[in-house]
């Protein structure tokens, strides 16, 4: 018997090293307790993944959750899920498609009119490494939705959300910035060919960009917003590289990818804790890489680009700056 007791022994050490080591790489759960009564809040792309458990952690803080989604069978079916987890009824299904620039407006105008109060967006909804689609106005898909799409959406939620101050917006963006170049010359990828893997991150290192230029706007308006990189999770966003669809991918780097990789749960952590942390009220502009805030890439820092790359998205959603968060036609 006792012949078992090392190999047992070694084998306990081993598996409670990889799950001590799983927590360290993949970061732990939102440390604030903070609830949200009568709050309200926006998620898009909640209908699955990160999206669904930011919005199933928010319902559990007692906010008044909108799911903004483009497919709404599933979005249905998500707000029908967490309500039935949380008891929280104030969960309701809003289409909002981020591909499309007259949904983008309808929905905003639809939130602008019905809800008094809009406290907490979370620009969560992304594709990646899709092939060269394009938006329905003729932009790069991952630029269009990643990053084009909730720009829009924030500017034109904006005065509700500095009536509802102090409010926050969180942008989901990636650590996959670091590799990101705003190519000025070509955002839409109509000279070069197209490369799915750098479209990606210059939509993330987009977001970053951003999240810097309206922190600075924003300033004495009570209103903050933070850039997130969640983890890389095991959710369908993935679905479009092909490392899951492999028997050699699933059998030889399963253990990897169960040691680096988020669960969906787990991976809107980073999410809720800006959205609810007292800690955070009033920081703003900021990076954060899970629960930590951290320093994005150079290029992500820089004022100068980040302040022509909004100029070139209002032109391209066609925001009437003249009229504040209004657009045109």
């Amino acid at each position: 018997m006792n012949r078992y007791l090392l190999p047992v022994s070694v084998l306990g050490t081993m598996v409670g090293g990889a799950v001590l080591f799983k927590d360290y790489v993949t970061g732990g759960v939102c440390p604030s307790k903070s609830t949200i009564p009568g709050k309200t809040v926006i998620v898009t792309g909640a209908n699955t993944g990160i999206g669904k458990y930011t919005a199933l952690e928010l319902a559990k803080r007692g906010g008044n959750i909108i799911l903004a989604c483009r497919d709404m069978e599933k979005c249905e079916a998500a707000a029908k899920d967490i309500r039935g987890e949380t008891l929280n009824h104030r969960v309701n299904a809003r289409h909002l498609d981020l591909a499309s620039l007259k949904s983008i407006r309808e929905f905003a105008a639809k939130i602008i009119k019905e809800e008094e109060r809009v406290d907490i967006l979370v620009n969560n909804a992304a594709v990646m490494r899709c092939p060269h689609w394009t938006t329905e106005d003729g932009f790069e898909m991952q630029f269009g939705v990643n990053h084009l799409g909730h720009f829009l959406l924030t500017n034109l939620l904006l005065d509700k959300l500095k009536a509802s101050a102090p409010s926050r917006i969180i942008n989901v963006s990636s650590l996959a910035h670091i590799a990101g170049h705003i190519d000025f010359d070509d955002l839409n990828w109509q000279k070069r060919k197209y490369n799915t893997k750098e479209a990606y991150c210059q939509s993330k290192m987009a977001v970053v960009l951003f999240t810097k230029e309206l922190s600075r706007q924003l300033q004495g308006t009570g209103v903050t917003v933070n850039a997130v990189h969640p983890g890389v999770a095991r959710t369908e966003l993935g679905r479009h590289t092909g490392m899951h669809n492999s028997a050699f991918s699933s059998f030889m780097l399963g253990p990897f990818f169960w040691l680096l990789f988020k669960s969906p749960q787990l991976a809107a952590q980073p999410s809720t804790y800006l959205a609810v942390a007292e800690e955070l009220e009033g920081v703003s502009g900021k990076y954060f890489d899970g629960l930590k805030e951290k320093a994005p890439a150079p290029e992500a820092e820089d004022e100068e680009i980040a302040r022509r790359l909004w100029a070139e998205s209002t032109r391209l959603v066609g925001l009437d700056v003249s009229r504040g968060s209004s657009v045109k036609g």
